[in-house]
């Protein structure tokens, strides 16, 4: 999903539908419009970059692709990065992409899909 507001912040995360596993992906699929529908609502520029776990991404260069799009001033880092031990690695991977990739955006962590404005929003004026 983008914004048509100028992007400022960048959303990195799972695509839900991408995530193997006998779990239902929709409610978290919604749960991320619904977030990022709050950007909107504030006028504030969204843009997303979301990877499967499925083998078929590229992470590094998906991530490093959508970090050099724009001069971002906010990173949202989803919690399905951040949530699980088996994850680990991936997460390291893309905390050091936004480091080298953004070294000026603020880095933020949202609680649930649904908050992510408000974890961005602490980081933007």
């Amino acid at each position: 999903m983008e914004s048509t507001a100028s992007p400022r912040v960048l959303v990195i995360g799972l695509d839900p539908r991408r995530v193997p596993g006998p779990w239902d992906p929709e409610p978290v699929a919604e749960a991320i419009e619904a977030g990022l529908a709050k950007f909107a609502e504030h006028g504030v520029g969204v843009e997303t970059c979301l990877f499967g776990l499925d083998g078929r991404d590229d992470v590094e260069a998906i991530v490093g692709n959508a970090l050099r799009a724009h001069p971002w001033e906010c990173v949202t880092v989803g919690g399905g990065l951040r949530h699980s031990d088996d994850q680990v690695e991936l997460l390291e991977r893309v905390i050091n992409l936004i480091r080298r990739h953004a070294p000026d955006a603020a880095i933020a962590f949202n609680s649930n899909a649904a908050t992510t404005y408000e974890a961005a929003s602490r980081w933007i004026e």
